[in-house]
């Protein structure tokens, strides 16, 4: 190699021939960095969405889970339910919808109410359907609930204005209805609802009672229930059917939430011999606890957002391979520099250490600006689906880690590329 090549070396190749230390090689990486700010941020870009991904999707899963948590436990505390096998399921918030003929009646709440007087709270046997509510020239949808006076204490319905109708009510099949927030504030505006009228399928009720406001779950929100009597639902709404009447579903609740998994054995057992069925495969009936419920919700909501994240993981895996691609190209480019240096007496790791900490520097960069923009789009997304995003320490540190791993795992293989060009053919290479 003759002096004039050395001597044509630019000075700052020069300067970092030798003798590096890690400062100075993080900053040699860093002006490659902003030599070329376009290709760099499209390098990271994949690591940017892998990493703002996992971060958004941890941060709505959780806040999703606490909002159920909180719903269900707002419905009431505790709690069991007994519903029909045929046509109906138990939903995430508590609320039996069926879709064929009920199996369980009102004489199985009265039973239970009986057998159990003084082992539970309370019984509360429902029957629902959606019905037109209506106040002057206001009017809307909402869900109309015939049950007996415990319900306000078996599923926390007690009202922040007014009262809850009583078993004289029941007894008497009073046209009195406790309502929720949302059908308060919706027909009667800023009137006080107490003791006025609404008319529920052309049937006129007088208001007792007002619900607080538990916010918005859906198709079951609280806030659109109205709460009348059974014995007056059974009479002046229900469509007449034959036989005993029959009710969606009786709620029962446990005194403690140690006795829940007994107190369901014992309400099952009491359920089979009253229809004498001993194979539980020919039950017509469920018997499920609110913690159960609450639990399976929950391994759902965990199991969908473990899978999300994996796909999003994903995109950190194409943005290594990205790094990496741009990283060979960025070796190339640089061959005759590479060998300029080795002729100054650069050693192979001073190459490696370089080109390796420059995709080091690129991850850790997409690392930081993906966590940042995955909480603006958890921010975001919690906005649109009504859900406040909670944040996950654990998950923001995992995505980050993993942004560098990826920095380091496809880093290496250019680095060492690198480090192994010949610096005789480097100084040849145009």
């Amino acid at each position: 190699m003759s002096a004039s090549m050395v001597t044509q070396a630019p000075k700052k190749v020069r300067l970092r021939a030798a003798g590096m230390n890690l400062w100075e090689v993080f900053r040699i990486a860093w002006r490659a960095i902003l030599g070329n700010p376009s290709r760099s941020v499209l390098t990271t870009l994949g690591v940017i969405i892998g990493v703002a991904a996992v971060v958004a999707l941890t941060m709505v899963g959780k806040g999703s889970t606490a909002n159920i948590t909180r719903t269900l436990q707002s419905l009431g505390t505790n709690l069991i339910s007994i519903s029909s096998n045929a046509g109906g399921r138990h939903g995430g918030s508590g609320l039996v919808r069926s879709e064929g003929p009920p199996t369980i009646t009102v004489a199985d709440a009265e039973a239970v109410k009986s057998a159990f007087a003084g082992r539970v709270v309370g019984v509360a046997p429902v029957l629902q359907r959606d019905m037109q509510i209506k106040v002057g020239a206001n009017n809307l949808r909402a869900t109309v609930i015939g049950t007996w006076p415990d319900y306000a204490v078996v599923r926390n319905a007690q009202p922040a204005q007014g009262s809850f109708f009583t078993e004289a009510d029941l007894q008497s099949r009073r046209r009195v209805a406790v309502i929720g927030y949302g059908i308060a504030k919706d027909l009667f505006g800023g009137q006080d609802p107490l003791e006025q009228r609404l008319r529920i399928e052309g049937v006129s009720f007088t208001v007792v009672g007002v619900l607080p406001d538990k916010g918005d779950s859906g198709l079951a929100s609280p806030n659109y229930q109205v709460m009348v009597p059974l014995s007056t639902y059974l009479q002046r709404l229900e469509r007449k059917r034959p036989g005993e009447p029959r009710v969606n579903a009786i709620y029962v609740q446990a005194p403690d939430k140690d006795s829940l998994t007994r107190l369901q054995q014992e309400l099952t057992e009491f359920m089979a011999l009253r229809r004498k069925v001993t194979d539980p495969r020919k039950y017509e009936f469920s018997v499920q606890n609110q913690a159960d419920a609450l639990a399976s919700v929950n391994q759902v909501t965990q199991t969908m957002t473990l899978f999300l994240g994996g796909v999003a993981g994903i995109s950190l895996l194409v943005g290594g391979i990205g790094i990496m691609n741009i990283m060979l190209v960025s070796v190339t480019e640089r061959t005759r520099e590479i060998g300029i240096r080795k002729a100054l007496g650069a050693k192979p790791r001073d190459i490696l250490t370089q080109f390796l900490v420059e995709s080091v520097v690129l991850s850790v960069g997409g690392g930081v600006l993906g966590i940042f923009l995955g909480m603006a789009m958890a921010g975001s997304v919690g906005q649109l689906l009504g859900v406040t995003p909670i944040l996950d320490p654990f998950s923001m540190v995992l995505a980050f880690a993993f942004s560098v791993a990826v920095g380091v795992f496809f880093g290496f293989y250019p680095a060492s590329r690198a480090a192994r060009l010949d610096p005789v053919e480097s100084l040849r290479y145009e």
